[in-house]
């Protein structure tokens, strides 16, 4: 028996991975967080399996609900949104199945942000604008940020940001990296990438707040912030593919 943590993507079915929905497809037990997973992916579950929206659960029914699937001999497939691994709530739930001895595995996802540039048919890293892409969120009911985590810190990097969870904390985004980015720095707010009923929004940090206010979204929503959003045009190629760019799988031609 073993539970299966699986990154479901975003929100668009298309866009779990073959591994992962093989996986929910074979599980006789799957548990998924109904709020951010939609049902469409859990549907694909076998006829018969227990299918639960751990949503409104605490951690302790979650772990209860895997401890019966192993004892009888069950696989869960436990069905997470975007990638586990940024902001997934796996650890404790690892952390529990450690002290239970029972095993686990990890199948990856698509994180929000990377369907988002998808989806805006952006590069978040453009040569000498933004080589650093960095996913972050801030302090609002949940847990503290880290010392050195603050967005006033982040920001001196210039890198892109990716903003999670952080909709409704949108005054302090402006105010701490207006400083650092620029009143007129390009933001975009993607809301419920990958769904149905997507939307983004296009600003600057002297303009997000109003506009963000007017859409009346406060939830489920990502922040970039960054001069990568939108390049001039001007900007230059990348190396990689300059005929000048020498390396192993293209070596240097000879002189004729």
């Amino acid at each position: 028996m073993t539970v299966h943590f699986i990154g479901a993507g975003p929100g668009d079915p298309d866009l779990i991975t073959v591994r992962g929905l093989k996986l929910i497809q074979a599980c006789p037990v799957c548990l998924y967080a109904g709020s951010l997973v939609p049902e469409a992916i859990v549907q694909a579950a076998p006829e018969g399996a227990r299918v639960v929206d751990t949503a409104p659960m605490t951690l302790e029914d979650i772990i209860a609900e895997i401890e019966a699937a192993h004892a009888a001999g069950h696989d869960v497939a436990r069905v997470h949104s975007g990638d586990p691994s940024i902001y997934g709530a796996i650890a404790e739930q690892m952390r529990r199945l450690d002290a239970l001895g029972i095993p686990y595995d990890v199948t990856p996802g698509v994180p929000a942000f990377a369907a988002a540039a998808a989806a805006l048919k952006l590069e978040l890293t453009i040569p000498e604008v933004a080589q650093t892409i960095i996913v972050t969120r801030t302090a609002m009911k949940s847990s503290s940020m880290p010392e050195g985590e603050d967005l006033t810190t982040l920001g001196k990097s210039g890198a892109t940001l990716a903003i999670h969870l952080s909709v409704r904390n949108v005054g302090e985004i402006e105010k701490q990296l207006t400083p650092l980015y620029g009143a007129d720095c390009p933001v975009i707010v993607a809301y419920r990438v990958g769904w149905p009923d997507q939307a983004f929004i296009r600003g600057t940090l002297a303009d997000i707040r109003k506009k963000i206010r007017a859409s009346k979204i406060t939830r489920t929503a990502l922040i970039f912030v960054g001069r990568a959003l939108r390049p001039d045009a001007d900007f230059r190629d990348s190396a990689l593919y300059d005929a000048d760019h020498v390396h192993v799988l293209r070596p240097k031609k000879k002189a004729s």
